[in-house]
């Protein structure tokens, strides 16, 4: 059966219907108000009741009613419309799925792992049903609702399974939203370093770098995997660590593995209500995340005037602390943070950016997304670079301790100068020993 996506619709107004009666009802008799996966699950057995309804039409009208195949594949679709992303459900559970980038509801454009690029069906019949159906999101994901309108055209936010959705609105001809899947959630080191990401001392000296607790930033273009790195980083954290996210929009997740951060408390920045009031910026979160008793603070992505706060948090005994930031290379770097600086509050003069860099950072690790097809392959994501922080002199002094060898992925290049912590971390270099 070919999915009825007008039937899909009607249903799912009716089950909608009853979901928010059902919560008018509980607020008037002073009920709490139901969990997400509690109405989650009641929505289900409404589904049942609204299709019982549905056939007993059909058969009224003397029809045909769905039978019981053709009926779980409407309580599917009913339910993804009200609690996922409707008819892009299918294209976020495929795991080969990488990017999906529309542009109105009838161009849809999705990219897989292996580079290829294909036009897929329409997502919505129209684009105001495309709009609704991110509005549903925003209402849903996150810690907060966040608001999808003319007067709020812009939106981020963290779908249920780690994937990041991206939506415009008023600014462009047409709704404009691309996700990008995390394809990666739960990893490690070892398995970036089986995907040839990274080698094999590099992995063994990331591993050191952390539990030496030294601060590193990732950084790369948009799509380089710098949140996977990070996700990999963080999982070499002891489970003792009390760790503090502060993210724009909820991606990173470390609290979804107990066993591995059974204590964690992420925090995401607030958007101001329509009267400019209410909002909670991340340099407020930074600095808040200080006063939580925090065994290390990440920083998702840094992207404005947090990242005064979060190196002064780093030079003042936070170490080990991890965030990623957008650059061309290890080098630019600092170049890029320095005019975050020189924008913020504080309006840090570069000379004095320069000297806080130099107190707070440790490592700068640089990924950079390749195209290998000439090699018969596909998309791929390396570490190209890292760069060690060693002082400052008018500006940043640094060592780019691993560089791209020929194929574009990072070897040893340089003597590191805080080589002798992180051997006593547990690293065994191979070559960086011989200049130690």
């Amino acid at each position: 059966m070919l999915t009825d996506h007008d039937l899909v619709r009607q249903l799912r107004v009716g089950v909608a219907e009853r979901l928010n009666e059902q919560r008018r009802r509980d607020q008037l008799n002073g009920y709490p108000a139901m969990t997400v996966e509690d109405e989650r699950e009641f929505a289900r057995s409404l589904i049942v009741q609204v299709l019982e309804d549905h056939a007993r039409t059909e058969i009224a009208s003397g029809r045909t009613p769905p039978d019981s195949d053709d009926e779980a594949l409407l309580a599917t679709a009913v339910h993804s419309a009200l609690f996922g992303v409707g008819r892009l459900q299918p294209l976020i559970d495929d795991p080969e799925v990488e990017n999906i980038d529309i542009n109105g509801c009838d161009q849809v454009f999705v990219q897989y792992g292996d580079g290829r690029e294909v036009v897929h069906p329409p997502v919505a019949e129209s684009d105001e049903e495309l709009v609704d159906l991110i509005q549903v999101l925003a209402a849903h994901a996150g810690l907060s609702s966040r608001p999808f309108d003319a007067a709020n055209p812009q939106l981020d936010l963290r779908l249920p399974d780690g994937s990041r959705l991206s939506a415009v609105m008023s600014v462009c001809a047409r709704p404009s939203v691309s996700v990008r899947k995390a394809r990666m959630g739960k990893v490690f080191l070892t398995d970036l370093v089986a995907n040839a990401t990274m080698s094999q001392d590099i992995a063994s000296f990331l591993r050191a770098a952390v539990s030496a607790r030294k601060n590193i930033m990732i950084a790369g273009a948009t799509n380089s995997g710098k949140t996977t790195i990070l996700r990999a980083l963080a999982n070499e954290i002891p489970p003792s660590e009390r760790l503090i996210t502060v993210e724009r929009a909820l991606e990173l997740g470390l609290g979804e593995f107990p066993d591995l951060h059974p204590n964690v408390v992420a925090f995401e920045e607030r958007l101001a209500n329509s009267e400019g009031k209410g909002g909670v910026g991340m340099s407020g979160l930074v600095r808040r995340s200080l006063r939580m008793n925090p065994s290390r603070v990440i920083v998702g992505e840094v992207l404005g005037d947090e990242i005064v706060t979060m190196l002064n948090a780093m030079s003042q005994g936070n170490d080990g602390s991890l965030s990623t930031i957008h650059a061309n290379s290890s080098i630019e770097v600092f170049n890029r943070i320095g005019t975050y600086a020189i924008q913020s509050v504080e309006r840090l003069p570069l000379e004095a950016t320069h000297m806080l860099i130099a107190g707070a950072l440790d490592f700068v690790v640089f990924m950079r997304k390749r195209n290998d097809y000439s090699e018969g392959g596909g998309l791929s994501r390396v570490v190209e670079s890292v760069r060690e922080v060693t002082g400052v002199d008018e500006r940043v002094l640094s060592s780019e301790v691993f560089a791209a060898a020929t194929d574009g992925r990072a070897v040893p290049h340089a003597p590191i100068a805080c080589i002798a912590e992180l051997e006593q971390a547990g690293y065994r270099p191979a070559v960086h020993g011989a200049w130690a």
